[in-house]
């Protein structure tokens, strides 16, 4: 069951870096994800992603993604 959830998260991720990597280059939020996405890589290299810090990473990418989208 733990490893389940292991792979939901790490399908998540995989998709919000996706997304992450498609907003516009010209916008703010773009830079600001480029620190998240990487970070998020670095997680998922280590095998670390379901630690407090891939959660709240993985948060902080979602609004990043509904901020850019708001600007528009």
């Amino acid at each position: 069951m733990v490893e389940k959830v292991i792979y939901q998260r790490d399908g998540l991720a995989r998709m919000l870096i996706a997304r992450l990597e498609r907003l516009s280059a010209d916008s703010y939020w773009a830079r600001q994800a480029s620190g998240v996405r990487g970070s998020l890589l670095k997680l998922i290299e280590a095998g670390d992603l379901d630690s407090d810090q891939g959660t709240a990473l993985i948060e902080q990418g979602f609004d990043y993604l509904e901020k850019a989208a708001r600007e528009k």
